[in-house]
C-alpha cells in the first residue's frame, strides 16, 4: 500500500517513449523524403528545352528569295546597284552575275537579267547558324515587304525608244547632241600619240550616241583604253570611231543609217567622265586619224 500523505509521479510509459521515438524517427525519414522530391522538380526544371528542327527551318524560309533585273538602254552596273541598293555596290552584283555578263564589267547589254542581292553558297563543313525564331507578326511583315520588293524588282522601268534621226540631205549627222569640250590634234603627254587623235564631246553618260552616217559596223566591243567602242565604216571608205561608251546597241556586220543609236554614252576605258570620244578614220586602226569636224561638214553637218 502506498504510504499515506505522500504521492508519486507518475512513469512515463514505455511504449509511450517508443511512439515518440518513432514519430521522431518519422521526422527524420520524411525529411530526405521531402528532400528527394525537391531535388527531382529541380532536375526536371533544369533540363534544358530543345528547339524543335522545325523552328529552325522556317527561319531560314523566311528569308526573301534573291530579286532580279531585266537590264535596260543606258544601264551600267554602278547605275543599277545604287538605284537597287545593292550591298556592296557593282563589285558585288558583278561577282553575282558574272556568268550572265562574262569577262568584261562594263559591257552589259539590254535583255540581260541580273540577280540582286544574291547569298553565296555557304562553305562547306561550316553549320549554318540558327537565327532566333521571330515573332509570327514580324515575320507576316517582313513576307510581306519582301514580296512587294520582288514585285517591283519583276518590273523594270520601260527602255526609252531611240530618237528618230536627224540628219541633213547627204544622210549624215552629228554623233550626239553636246558641245565639244577637247578639240582635235590638242596637244598633252596624257596621250601616246602626244596629241587628241579626235574630238570630245561633253555628253551625260546615257546620252544616246548615233551613227554620224549609213555604213555597217566593223566591230563594236571593248577595246582597251577606248572602252567600249564601235567602229563604222562608211560608203565613202572612211571609218568613224566611237569611244567609252556604256552599252552598245548594235553588233558587227550590221548595216546602219546616218542618225541611228549605235549606244550610250560613258565613262568606259581610260577615262576621267562621262563624255564621247570621236574620230574619222581612214582605216579601222589606231593612227591614221583625220579631221572629225571638217568630215563632218563636207558632209553637210554643221558643227
Amino acid at each position: 500500500m502506498p504510504a499515506k500523505g505522500k504521492h508519486r509521479r507518475p512513469k512515463s510509459s514505455p511504449i509511450t517513449r517508443g511512439f515518440v521515438a518513432a514519430g521522431t524517427g518519422g521526422a527524420a525519414i520524411a525529411i530526405p523524403l521531402l528532400g528527394a522530391t525537391g531535388a527531382h522538380a529541380a532536375e526536371s526544371s533544369a533540363a534544358p528545352a530543345t528547339a524543335p528542327q522545325q523552328v529552325v527551318a522556317a527561319a531560314q524560309t523566311a528569308k526573301a528569295a534573291p530579286r532580279t533585273y531585266t537590264v535596260v538602254a543606258g544601264d551600267y552596273l554602278a547605275k543599277i546597284a545604287h538605284n537597287k541598293n545593292v550591298k556592296g555596290g557593282w563589285q558585288k552584283l558583278y561577282k553575282d552575275n558574272r556568268e550572265v555578263i562574262g569577262d568584261d564589267p562594263s559591257l552589259i547589254l539590254p535583255g540581260m537579267k541580273l540577280t540582286l542581292g544574291a547569298k553565296g553558297a555557304p562553305a562547306k563543313g561550316a553549320p549554318a547558324k540558327a537565327a532566333p525564331a521571330k515573332p509570327k507578326a514580324d515575320a507576316d511583315r517582313g513576307e510581306a515587304r519582301a514580296s512587294r520588293s520582288a514585285v517591283k524588282a519583276e518590273a523594270p522601268a520601260p527602255a526609252p525608244e531611240p530618237a528618230a534621226p536627224q540628219t541633213t540631205g547627204s544622210g549624215f549627222t552629228a554623233p550626239v547632241d553636246a558641245g565639244i569640250t577637247t578639240p582635235y590634234r590638242a596637244s598633252g603627254s596624257m596621250w601616246s600619240s602626244g596629241y587628241h587623235t579626235g574630238v570630245d564631246f561633253a555628253a551625260s553618260s546615257g546620252s544616246t550616241v548615233k551613227a554620224v552616217g549609213p555604213g555597217s559596223v566593223v566591230s563594236a566591243g571593248w577595246s582597251g583604253a577606248y572602252g567600249n567602242e564601235v567602229v563604222i565604216k562608211h560608203d565613202d571608205g572612211s571609218y568613224s570611231q566611237y569611244a567609252h561608251l556604256s552599252s552598245l546597241s548594235v553588233s558587227a556586220g550590221q548595216s546602219v543609217s546616218g542618225g541611228q543609236q549605235i549606244g550610250l554614252s560613258g565613262s568606259t576605258g581610260n577615262s576621267t567622265g562621262p563624255h564621247l570620244h570621236f574620230e574619222i578614220r581612214t582605216s579601222p586602226s589606231y593612227g591614221s586619224d583625220i579631221d572629225p569636224i571638217a568630215y563632218l561638214r563636207q558632209h553637210g553637218v554643221s558643227i
